[in-house]
């Protein structure tokens, strides 16, 4: 059995919470700036200073109290990533209570889920329609005393209810919890089942941020820096990254629309990222497809050959002079334009969720963003592993956080253990026991150890498919280099009990008119694109290039495009747009049979 551990930089006292992360950052930094917002409808952005932000807390946190919040209670948080959920996350721990996060895309009956299972006493939502949601439900929500709406002035209702709250009263609430006390009942968003509430405590987040800042200096502490939150903040991804930033000494920023993305970054202008794949692979194909209708598709390929033998030359020793003049004609005329579309400022990047790919990796750090693909589940209180600065081995996750052991087992699955690791789900004793092994998380992810602890991810272990002839097929190689593809959106591996392996395969919208405008043809609707022989024959080529990674009996044979996407709001994708595979496989039966009766073949 393979293991590796990464010792401890930073330790806790037992009465260490994430209060004493704000406190020390106020005490730090005073005035100095936080949080950086933009006001709704403008390209205005606003700077709160710490000070500024503590005061704001401590009113919103009286408020609870002037509600009826006891210490210990679960309080729902239900909207997209803007200011006013940090804002209501940190005034609740002030206020010793337990946020409780909800996907701002949930369902009315996700929502009763949560709300009974968590037993939620008061609930904050975004908007009007998140209150009619909620309202589908509340009478089957016994223990739901009120819900406040963000848009309609929620934070300026609480400050005033909280306006004759004893300051004392705050500051003793403040300190009542300690490192093993709960935090935050975070929801896994459930491929499978009814989403299981993963208790986090103050310790979780405290330790792990403090040794992360340790560990990632560099990257999130020095001089200057500045992240720009636009992932959920209902995923446990965000809600480090926004603890993080109190020990980082960095300024947070928050964009609550993916869709304006390329215009907050350019104007926050942050040093670091943290993202997904995904829209590492939007930022690459909407550059190509860009190049390509400016009729400059060849000069964007070859730089973007250039950037990856580049850093491939990095790993191997220094490049050579031919290869750095290259490099350095490519920077002036594509890669600084990459670098400003991401705000001009920004050295790093780190991804986690799915694996990245050795190209984008490459690419990146070949233009000059440095990429540190991590490990993590809501169960490790997101990162339990991630590559350093002057320690990136492109490909795999990195060795283990400080503090932090991996280890894998017989069977190949990775397991975890370190101070990061949640102690239990709620009230679900057996699926709590059925997780660990002698005190190690079982994570249900494959994987492998090098020798110097650098783990790589290999695939899901409930996801293996059996073909007919009895090949172990790990469908995630295959769909994370497929879905690297600029016209594909998703991809769902297929093949258990077959005599080969297929591909459900659906197409990117969004990507679909600046692909049809660079391969110069007319517009088509996802339909007819479906039907086109020539963009047949670019999946075609993305299908055998993903084949390369594989063995022949481990390969696509045969694909099919669908003639919808796999969305949220159907079902098919959870909040972090993990592919819920057994609704697909359910309700795209007949698809999968039509791969196997000869459809095209790749």
């Amino acid at each position: 059995m393979e293991e590796f551990s990464t010792p401890l930089l930073v330790a806790a006292g037992p009465d260490e919470n994430l209060i004493d992360l704000l406190d020390a950052r106020v005490a730090a930094t005073g005035d100095g700036p936080l949080i950086e917002y933009k006001t709704p409808g403008t390209s205005t952005w606003r700077t709160v200073g710490a000070t500024a932000f503590d005061r704001l807390v401590r009113e919103v946190a009286a408020g609870f109290v002037a509600l009826g919040v006891e210490p210990g209670d679960r309080v729902g948080i239900m909207c997209r990533t803007r200011y006013e959920w940090t804002v209501l996350d940190w005034a609740l721990w002030r206020a010793g209570a337990v946020p409780v996060p909800v996907y701002e895309t949930s369902s009315a009956e996700q929502v009763h889920w949560i709300l009974t299972d968590a037993a939620v006493t008061l609930l904050v939502v975004e908007t009007a329609e998140h209150a009619a949601t909620v309202a589908e439900v509340r009478p089957e929500a016994p223990l739901l005393r009120d819900v406040l709406v963000v848009d309609d002035g929620a934070l300026d209702r609480l400050a005033t209810a909280g306006a004759d709250v004893p300051a004392a009263e705050v500051d003793r609430r403040s300190h009542l919890a300690g490192r093993d006390d709960l935090a935050t009942l975070i929801y896994t968003s459930g491929t499978t089942g009814r989403p299981k509430g993963v208790e986090l405590t103050h310790g979780n987040f405290a330790v792990l941020a403090r040794n992360a800042v340790e560990g990632l200096h560099e990257v999130v502490s020095t001089p200057g820096s500045r992240t720009l939150l636009f992932m959920p903040l209902a995923h446990v991804f965000a809600r480090f990254v926004e603890v993080l930033c109190m020990p980082a000494g960095s300024v947070l920023g928050h964009t609550p629309d993916t869709k304006q993305l390329l215009t907050d970054l350019a104007e926050f202008q942050p040093t670091f990222i943290l993202s997904v794949p995904r829209v590492f692979e939007k930022v690459y194909n909407s550059a190509e497809q860009k190049a390509a209708a400016g009729g400059k598709l060849k000069i964007f390929q070859w730089a973007a050959r250039t950037a990856i033998a580049y850093s491939r030359a990095l790993d191997d020793g220094r490049p050579g002079l031919g290869l750095r003049v290259q490099h350095a004609v490519a920077d002036r005329l594509v890669f600084h334009k990459l670098r400003a579309a991401m705000g001009g400022r920004i050295e790093w990047a780190i991804s986690g969720g799915a694996p990245l790919g050795e190209r984008l990796g490459h690419f990146f750090r070949g233009i000059g963003v440095r990429v540190l693909e991590g490990y993590g589940l809501t169960e490790t209180t997101a990162p339990a592993t991630v590559n350093l600065p002057g320690r990136t081995r492109i490909g795999t996750v990195g060795p283990p956080l400080p503090g932090t052991s991996v280890r894998i087992a017989a069977d190949g699955e990775v397991e975890v253990r370190g101070h990061q690791v949640f102690g239990r789900y709620h009230d679900n004793p057996t699926a709590t026991a059925e997780a660990f092994d002698d005190g190690w998380f079982r994570t249900g992810d494959l994987g492998s150890l090098d020798q110097d602890g650098y783990l790589r991810i290999t695939g899901r272990k409930k996801e293996i498919i059996v073909t007919a002839g009895g090949k172990n097929v790990a469908p995630a190689v295959l769909e994370d280099r497929l879905r690297a593809h600029p016209l594909i959106s998703q991809v769902v591996v297929v093949g258990d009990g077959r005599p080969y392996i297929g591909a459900l395969v659906t197409l990117d919208a969004e990507g679909l008119p600046g692909w049809c405008t660079a391969h110069g043809l007319a517009p088509l609707t996802v339909a007819e694109a479906a039907r086109h022989p020539d963009v047949i024959a670019s999946i075609d080529q993305g299908v055998e290039r993903a084949n390369r990674a594989v063995s022949r009996a481990e390969s696509i044979r045969r694909y099919r495009i669908l003639d919808r996407d796999l969305t949220i709001a159907d079902g098919y994708l959870t909040p972090k747009l993990s592919v819920r595979r057994t609704h697909v496989l359910k309700d795209f039966a007949n698809d999968v049979e039509a791969v196997y009766a000869g459809d095209h073949e790749a």
